[in-house]
């Protein structure tokens, strides 16, 4: 186990591992830390959790410094710089006429480099505009591309539940999520319900599908028929949160519904039978292959006695007997064809001799 401080960055939720070093932050403190992109401003989560080796990205490396007042001003600095850097950007980029769509505008903490985010739905191509920019900040630009989830967690937002949007606010990593999962938690499948705002499907599909994919194993599906202590009936509905199945019962030419425990509740016969496995039926093409091949083998005894009586009437006419196929030579011919004589263009006479143009 490896003693690291967490901490998150100011724009992300994902959590990152730092050694402590020489300093002793605390939960909420400012800390200044060394990344690929150099130093920057973080804010610490956890200032000591043990965690297992193959976590930790090695080389691990420490905290600089807790952050001190200069280090909040400058960094409310470049806070006070963003809106003025995207306006100057937007403009640039309407006069080249690129297709992008500009997200945000971040500077380092050292401020060496400004960072552009847009998104595009295909490839641009900024290098004038990177030259436009490059000579009113004087600065390295780096425009970055990003996809339509990154702009929501970037952007912030209110989800249709009324919070924050999970990428935004508490979800470390996009995970993968399918239209099985919402089927799984048996949501309703229009678009516009279980859609996040990117336009995707929403991140907290993901966040209960495991409970929901087993549970759906041990209920009846919704119109199967089943037994139940009161008799027969339909499913109506299911719910797989407190494990409870309504069912249809017909009594008396009327009829009722009535709420069960899955597990009072037995699949009827029929729906037994569908989902029984099938016979199987590997025995039966080896069957007739056999049959097929005594078939071959021993042909039936009218085609024999309709195969002699066609070599008795050649016999009587005194035709000659057709070879099988296996008495015949290797060239592919009968041997009772003969073969014609070449005949020259002219006909049957043979052609004149040439004269000697000497004589």
């Amino acid at each position: 186990m490896a003693q690291v401080v967490v901490v998150k960055f100011r724009k992300g939720c994902k959590p990152y591992y730092f050694g402590a070093g020489q300093t002793s932050p605390e939960k909420g403190q400012g800390v200044i830390v060394e990344t690929a992109r150099g130093l920057e401003y973080a804010v610490v989560v956890d200032p000591a959790r043990e965690v297992p080796d193959e976590s930790v990205v090695q080389p691990l490396k420490n905290i600089i410094r807790v952050a001190n007042e200069h280090d909040r001003a400058a960094l409310a600095d470049q806070d006070a710089r963003r809106p003025e850097a995207i306006r100057i950007c937007k403009e640039k980029i309407a006069a080249r006429g690129l297709p992008m769509k500009l997200i945000d505008c971040e500077f380092t903490f050292d401020g060496s480099k400004v960072i552009f985010t847009f998104t595009s739905e295909g490839r641009v191509d900024f290098r004038e505009l990177v030259r436009d920019l490059a000579s009113v900040f004087h600065l390295r630009i780096e425009l970055r591309q990003v996809g339509i989830r990154d702009e929501a967690r970037i952007l912030g937002g209110i989800a249709p539940c009324g919070r924050e949007v999970c990428c935004a606010g508490s979800l470390p990593d996009f995970k993968k999520v399918g239209i099985k999962m919402a089927k799984n938690q048996g949501l309703s499948l229009n678009p516009g319900k279980i859609s996040g705002l990117c336009g995707r499907l929403m991140c907290c599909l993901a966040y209960e599908d495991d409970y929901y994919a087993e549970a759906s194993k041990q209920v009846p599906k919704t119109g199967a028929a089943v037994v139940t202590p009161e008799g027969e009936g339909t499913v109506v509905s299911v719910n797989m949160l407190k494990m409870e199945v309504r069912v249809k019962i017909e009594k008396d030419g009327a009829l009722v519904y009535r709420d069960f425990p899955a597990a009072d509740v037995a699949r009827g016969a029929h729906e037994a039978r569908k989902e029984a496995p099938a016979p199987s039926e590997a025995s039966a093409p080896e069957e007739g292959a056999q049959e097929g091949g005594k078939r071959r083998e021993e042909p039936r005894e009218g085609g024999k006695k309709r195969e002699q009586g066609r070599r008795d009437r050649h016999k009587q006419d005194g035709r000659r007997e057709r070879p099988e196929r296996s008495e015949r030579p290797a060239g592919g011919k009968p041997p009772f064809r003969k073969e014609r004589p070449l005949r020259s263009p002219q006909g049957d006479k043979p052609s004149a001799p040439e004269k000697n143009p000497e004589n």
